[in-house]
């Protein structure tokens, strides 16, 4: 198996993944990245110089051809459960950063909603809220 990750690493291959499935990281999206990790609580003892290169190794393994099942593997080994529906409104607050989410960023919001085994409610909570908070006239 793969080397297991700390829960930071975890969240940030959620966010990097996330960014990552429309083939395009957008700069909205990185930056909210680095705003989410600056900022929740989450991170408190997160060292943010690590956070390129954390962000650098896992785009290196998403180049791998079982790169995606790698990093679900390692973030579900590593994530302790009570923060899988932390990851998955990370996951939402870096698809929603560009007012755009486009298919395969939907897609890769459901394969990490069933990888995760979260309820519909949860998952209905955290995508209206994001919706709330990213709505403009």
């Amino acid at each position: 198996m793969t080397a297991k990750i700390s829960h930071h690493e975890a969240l940030i291959y959620v966010m990097v993944t996330m960014s990552a499935a429309d083939r395009t990281m957008t700069d909205s999206e990185l930056m909210k990245i680095g705003d989410i990790v600056r900022s929740l609580p989450a991170f408190s003892d997160f060292n943010e110089e690590k956070l390129v290169q954390v962000a650098e190794d896992c785009g290196e393994l998403l180049q791998d051809e079982d790169g995606l099942d790698v990093i679900i593997d390692k973030i579900r080994e590593s994530l302790p459960s009570q923060f899988y529906d932390t990851a998955y409104a990370l996951a939402v607050e870096v698809a929603a950063a560009d007012l755009e989410v486009h298919q395969e960023e939907l897609r890769y919001l459901q394969f990490l909603r069933d990888t995760l085994d979260l309820d519909k409610l949860t998952v209905a909570a955290i995508e209206r809220g994001a919706r709330a908070r990213y709505r403009t006239l």
